[in-house]
């Protein structure tokens, strides 16, 4: 136990100051860090885990980010789409053995034939779980009308990363033109509160030009919309990208795993009650990078259920980790691994954020 000069002081309302020595502090400081998130994840919302069973739907995006794998204009992507049926049945596979919900996350596409495609998917998955499934999506920029449909049509969540909240390094990190517009992205979050989605956001951390003043405005950008869950974890470079070009300026890998797992307990101290995921970027560094997230305040993970034939092809960034083994072994693995770090798999849950419930009783 430290002495009194020595302890870290926290509280959850922080100023840029104050967030920068968090987001800084090494060595006793920053062990007292992570056991201070954990014990107010613990106070404010228990120490269960959440599973979302991930299924990557698809790799074809209408998109050119310069970080990414997946991107348009990438043609080394052996290009998917799965079938309704492939989709279904992991949907099942999550609901038979008590995930309670899944994510549906794919490359960005807003065509007509596509809208209805996941309109008719939710409502599907929904009729086959009798209801029980909670399901979020991660599929990218779209109009009102359809973030509109997609949630009377089943979803409940939704998740968009902003990437970074400074507007002049988004624009270094995607292309000049209109298809990946700030402004639009920051429109994009507003549609989904209105909507009535529990919203969720987040940042890449360690990215080219990125400063440690810019992660703290992210936390405060993050807090000032009133998020309820967050997804964010270390950039890792993708050699078929143009952002790959400037991987000499980039922090040494540990440096962003020990930077993300900052940024989780950071946020945790600020907003106690949210959804935060482990994601699975930290485990590409760390093998036990995600139950280091747990330890530091995190409370969701998202197990991969993508048909194991597809898993290598939705490929954001190199060094993504990948599992032969079946979907089962993985989930007892994970229970296991989660008990190790204090933490316990809430099965058969929704895991809605009791940060939007609060606010949304008010």
């Amino acid at each position: 136990m430290s002495n009194k000069s020595t302890d870290l002081q926290i509280k959850t309302d922080m100023d840029q100051k104050e967030l920068l020595h968090l987001l800084t502090c090494q060595g006793e400081e920053e062990q007292q860090l992570y056991t201070r998130a954990a014990a107010q994840r613990n106070q404010a919302i228990g120490n269960g885990v959440h599973l979302r069973g991930l299924i990557e739907i698809s790799n074809i995006c209408r998109k050119n980010c310069l970080y990414c794998g997946i991107r348009h204009s990438n043609p080394n992507v052996n290009r998917y789409e799965l079938t309704d049926e492939e989709i279904l049945e992991a949907a099942r596979f999550a609901w038979q053995h008590n995930y309670g919900s899944v994510v549906l996350q794919g490359g960005e596409r807003t065509d007509k034939t596509y809208v209805n495609r996941i309109t008719r998917l939710l409502q599907e998955i929904k009729r086959l779980s009798n209801n029980q499934l909670g399901i979020t999506l991660s599929l990218g920029e779209q109009d009102k009308a359809t973030y509109q449909r997609w949630f009377e049509a089943g979803a409940h969540r939704y998740l968009l990363r902003i990437e970074t909240s400074n507007s002049q390094l988004y624009r270094k990190i995607h292309p000049a033109d209109s298809l990946h517009d700030f402004a639009t992205r920051l429109q994009c979050l507003e549609y989904l509160q209105e909507c009535g989605y529990q919203t969720g956001s987040g940042v890449m951390i360690g990215l080219p030009f990125q400063t440690t003043e810019d992660l703290v405005n992210d936390l405060l950008f993050l807090k000032s919309i009133d998020i309820d869950m967050v997804g964010m974890g270390p950039y890792l470079e993708h050699q078929d990208t143009p952002l790959y070009s400037s991987r000499e300026v980039l922090l040494p890998i540990s440096e962003r795993l020990r930077l993300s797992l900052h940024m989780v307990a950071a946020l945790r101290l600020m907003i106690p009650d949210i959804n935060i995921a482990a994601t699975t970027a930290l485990q590409a560094i760390d093998s036990l990078g995600r139950e280091k997230a747990l330890a530091a305040g995190a409370n969701v993970i998202m197990p991969n259920i993508t048909p194991e034939s597809n898993r290598k092809n939705y490929k954001l960034y190199s060094n993504k980790p990948f599992s032969d083994e079946g979907a089962e072994e993985i989930l007892r693995q994970l229970i296991e691994s989660c008990a190790s770090y204090g933490c316990r798999v809430n099965l058969g849950e929704w895991g809605d954020s009791r940060h939007w419930h609060t606010k949304n009783r008010k």
